[in-house]
C-alpha cells in the first residue's frame, strides 16, 4: 500500500541535493536556497555535519528537509532523530523502507527498471527516485515509464538540468530531485549570489509548468 506524503514535495516539486565531502557551508547554502524559493532539501549521509544541519532546518520550519544517501537503518534512526521529514535511499531496501515508514518518515527509494519501480511501490514507497535519470534517457524515459506505471509517483534525478526540469514536469514528474546544476560550486567558493540566481531559475521552471 502506498504511504501519505508527509513532507508535501509535491508542493515546490524541486529537492534540492546537497552533498559535500567536507561540509562545509551546509547552513548558509541551505538558506540561500530556501530564502530563494526552494522548499525541500536532501541532506546527504555521507556530507560530513549533515544530520546537525537538518535538525537545525526542521527546527527553523521553513522547509522540507530529508537525509539522502540512506543505506542502513542506523542512517533511518539518525534521519528521524534529526527531524528528518523523508529519505532517500539508492536502491530499493525493504529493510531500511519500512523503519522509515513506521517512524513516520515517506521513503523514496532509487530505482531503474519497471520491475525495480514496482518492487518499490508495492514495498511501501512514498514515490520512487529514477536515478540516474539523465543518463537513462531523460525526460523521454520518465515519459515512457509513465505509460504502464501512471499511479506510482516517479522522481528523477542525477544529471537534471535546470533547462530540463518544465520538460520532466510536463511529462509526469512528481517532482525532481536537483544537484550539482543547482548547487554548483557553492560549496568550494561560497558564491551564493549566483547560487540564488540558479535557485530563481529553477522555482521560475516549476512556475512556467503550473503556467
Amino acid at each position: 500500500m502506498p504511504q501519505p506524503n508527509p513532507d508535501g514535495i509535491r508542493t515546490g516539486r524541486v529537492i534540492a541535493i546537497l552533498r559535500d565531502r567536507e561540509g562545509r557551508r551546509l547552513r548558509e547554502i541551505s538558506d540561500a536556497l530556501i530564502d530563494s524559493g526552494i522548499r525541500a532539501l536532501e541532506l546527504t549521509t555521507n556530507t560530513p555535519g549533515a544530520a546537525e544541519a537538518v535538525a537545525e532546518i526542521a527546527s527553523a520550519g521553513r522547509a522540507h528537509v530529508g537525509m539522502g544517501t540512506v543505506r542502513t537503518t542506523d542512517h533511518v534512526r539518525l534521519a528521524a532523530d534529526a527531524g528528518a521529514s523523508f529519505i532517500v535511499t539508492p536502491a530499493v531496501s525493504l529493510e531500511v523502507g519500512e523503519l522509515a515508514l513506521g517512524l513516520g518518515l515517506a521513503w523514496y527509494p532509487g530505482a531503474v527498471t519497471p520491475t525495480e519501480i514496482e518492487s518499490a511501490w508495492a514495498g511501501g514507497a512514498t514515490a520512487v527516485k529514477i536515478f540516474p535519470a539523465a543518463a537513462l534517457g531523460g525526460p523521454r524515459y520518465i515519459s515512457e515509464l509513465r505509460g504502464p506505471l501512471d499511479d506510482i509517483p516517479l522522481i528523477p534525478t542525477g544529471g537534471v538540468r535546470i533547462q530540463d526540469i518544465r520538460e520532466y514536469l510536463h511529462g509526469g514528474s512528481y517532482a525532481v530531485g536537483i544537484g550539482s546544476p543547482l548547487i554548483g560550486s557553492a560549496f568550494v567558493d561560497g558564491d551564493l549570489a549566483a547560487l540564488r540566481s540558479r535557485a530563481r531559475d529553477v522555482v521560475a521552471a516549476v512556475g512556467a509548468e503550473h503556467r
